[in-house]
């Protein structure tokens, strides 16, 4: 077992590297469908552990680095490169403009977001009290969700359930 653990460790290392390597990219640019997120993000997970066999196999050459100063020298401006998306940018809420939307929604009360749904404000009411999140039509929607200890996924789940049919 321990053979073919050190076999596949390096060529795994490899072909997940080169997978989150393509994936990223496409992501980057906004290219490809919609399968690179999901690639991007599972099999960057998968990628830790061929990662930690690659360490664990060469253990002693990777020691040999750290005694000499271009290691030290690319781990720090990696987390530096890294501590750079930290920074507030002063714009506000951050990230893909889907979730800022989406946060923004959320913030809404019952009444102004029922519209949106091609409902009016009972109706979503009823829905929210029928999905176990008690509610009023001047109630803001994560409110909601908080008050009845619930997630905004669920949340979101009983309002979509409640949406108008499309016509």
């Amino acid at each position: 077992m321990k053979s073919i653990l050190y076999r596949y460790a390096t060529p795994l290392t490899t072909g997940l590297f080169l997978v989150s390597l393509v994936s990223g990219v496409a992501l980057f640019f906004h290219v490809g469908p919609a399968a690179f997120h999901g690639i991007h993000e599972w099999l960057s997970m998968v990628l830790i552990l061929p990662f930690v066999l690659h360490m664990w196999r060469n253990w002693r050459p990777m020691l040999s680095y750290f005694k000499h100063l271009p290691m030290a020298i690319a781990l720090v401006l990696s987390l530096v490169a890294a501590g750079i998306f930290f920074i507030p940018t002063g714009e506000g809420a951050g990230g893909p403009p889907q979730m800022v939307f989406l946060q923004t929604v959320l913030k809404g009360k019952v009444s102004d977001v029922a519209p949106l749904l091609g409902s009016t404000p009972e109706a979503i009411v009823a829905k929210l009290n029928e999905g176990g999140l008690p509610a009023t039509a001047d109630d803001r929607l994560h409110d909601v969700a908080v008050k009845a200890g619930r997630s905004d996924m669920h949340l979101l789940e009983v309002l979509n359930a409640a949406k108008a049919p499309a016509q």
